[in-house]
């Protein structure tokens, strides 16, 4: 039976709520329209992460308790959710487009023979068709997609592509769903050892100094490090800078890089270009050097320094103790 509900996967890491799915859980009240947003919580007895789900104002969370989810593998949880959602039919099913929600997603995909689109930077309605917004063509064309005819309609989104806000009216209310665990005779997880990379942490950064193509020198690059330490933050580029022996696609920001949420951020030589600034709407406060009084950057800054990126770092951080 199809719904208009807008569900939303809760990913899990521990006892901790991975962020992109509160994340979600906002943005999906900003574009229900008069549909119910439905947290999907997949647990075990021990961690009742719906009392921290409630803060965020879902209309509903579908919890699926069971202690074999301490351990379980993809494939169990995509069985488990496949049980709960063929029985509900949502109108959409929004994933965060993490290590595990990039590879649940598919597999739940498959079960529910509905569409799914992948890695999306943004999402709204026209009428009852969810649009879908992803980048294509080696990052340089967005484009629309729907899925005009199956239900759910699917997507996982990029982490810090929205930001996620608590209310203080939450009227929530809590429901445990019935499915069964089914074990897969033919896996079982030994051991987990969390993946940690530049790129997750460069996402979570509360300051990130940014380099571009018109910063890119040793000097600049040494400058850069040097003051990220101070601060307590990460360097990270623009994509022409991830093809310098110095950077990896781990450094990038923008389409196809990291999306920030960081409390500063620091531009340093960087133009502006759209495949840039989409990875940046999130930071909080924004500060951008660049010699071109006209450059693109300048209008998604608070603030903004026309001049020389050495002169500008060796200033700032040498008032940086």
């Amino acid at each position: 039976m199809d719904n208009n509900e807008i569900w939303v996967y809760v990913e899990t890491v521990g006892s901790r709520i991975e962020p992109t799915s509160l994340q979600l859980i906002t943005k999906a009240k900003a574009i229900a329209d008069g549909r119910k947003v439905v947290a999907v919580l997949p647990e075990a007895s021990t961690i009742k992460a719906e009392n921290s789900l409630q803060a965020y104002g879902p209309d509903r969370v579908e919890t699926l308790v069971d202690d074999h989810f301490t351990n379980a593998t993809d494939e169990e949880i995509a069985d488990a959710l496949f049980q709960v959602l063929d029985q509900n039919r949502p109108n959409s099913l929004l994933f965060p487009a993490t290590i595990l929600g990039r590879s649940i997603a598919p597999r739940l995909q498959a079960k529910l023979q509905t569409g799914l689109t992948g890695d999306c930077l943004d999402i709204f309605y026209e009428n009852d068709l969810l649009v879908q917004v992803k980048p294509t063509y080696g990052d340089n064309v967005m484009c629309d997609i729907v899925c005009p005819e199956k239900r759910p309609q699917m997507v996982t989104v990029r982490p810090n592509t929205f930001r996620a806000e608590r209310v203080t009216d939450s009227q929530t209310k809590v429901v445990k769903a019935s499915f069964t665990f089914h074990k897969e005779g033919n896996s079982q997880i030994i051991a987990t050892d969390p993946i940690i990379n530049s790129s997750s942490k460069l996402d979570d950064a509360k300051v990130v100094i940014a380099l571009g193509r018109g910063a890119y020198s040793a000097k600049n690059i040494q400058l850069a490090q040097d003051l990220a330490a101070k601060l307590g933050g990460m360097v990270g580029v623009s994509r022409p800078l991830t093809d310098e022996n110095e950077f990896t696609h781990d450094d990038q920001i923008g389409i196809g890089g990291a999306s920030l949420s960081a409390d500063l951020l620091i531009n340093l030589g960087i133009s502006g270009a759209v495949q840039y600034t989409v990875g940046i709407k999130n930071a909080k406060k924004i500060v951008s050097v660049n010699i071109d009084k006209d450059a693109p950057i300048f209008d998604e800054s608070d603030f903004a320094y026309v001049g020389d990126v050495t002169d500008f770092l060796t200033a700032l951080t040498a008032q940086v103790r």
